[in-house]
């Protein structure tokens, strides 16, 4: 059989896809006592059954947390590079939008970030508290509409 090569650097496609799962390993163990914390903490501020925390790393490359469907921090592969994926709800806050500048009410926001090993405990710890303050942030029990 021959060996795919990947880049100019002559490592093969599979080596890059074994290291590359090597550190998100890596970034697991040090990342997932931090949700662990946070999905204990966060148990009675969310709906039953959330937060949820995942660990499909051998099967599938990844593993975050879920505070509710529409709020979530996925650390992920896709072979190649680690990815931090961030996904928020963004809320109408502004009443007094107009057609020049709209605003519509619980557009999603997928904010992708490149991770590493390299990253401190603090920077990793950053990443969850902005999802955290994204979290604290939003509308929980207003139901009022503008008219």
């Amino acid at each position: 059989m021959a060996e795919r090569t990947g880049g100019a650097d002559g490592m093969s496609t599979e080596t890059t896809e074994i290291h590359t799962l090597d550190e998100l390993r890596t970034l697991r163990d040090r990342l997932l006592p931090m949700l662990q914390i946070v999905g204990a903490e966060y148990d009675t501020r969310t709906e039953p059954g959330y937060p949820v925390i995942f660990d499909n790393v051998e099967d599938g490359g990844y593993f975050g947390i879920n505070l509710d469907p529409g709020y979530g921090l996925y650390i992920m592969t896709d072979g190649q590079q680690i990815v931090a994926q961030l996904n928020i709800i963004a809320w109408r806050t502004d009443v007094r939008s107009s057609a020049n500048k709209e605003k519509f009410a619980s557009l999603p926001f997928d904010g992708v970030r490149p991770v590493s090993n390299k990253m401190s405990d603090g920077q990793l710890r950053n990443l969850i508290s902005e999802l955290l303050s994204h979290w604290n942030r939003q509308p929980l029990n207003i139901r009022t509409s503008d008219s």
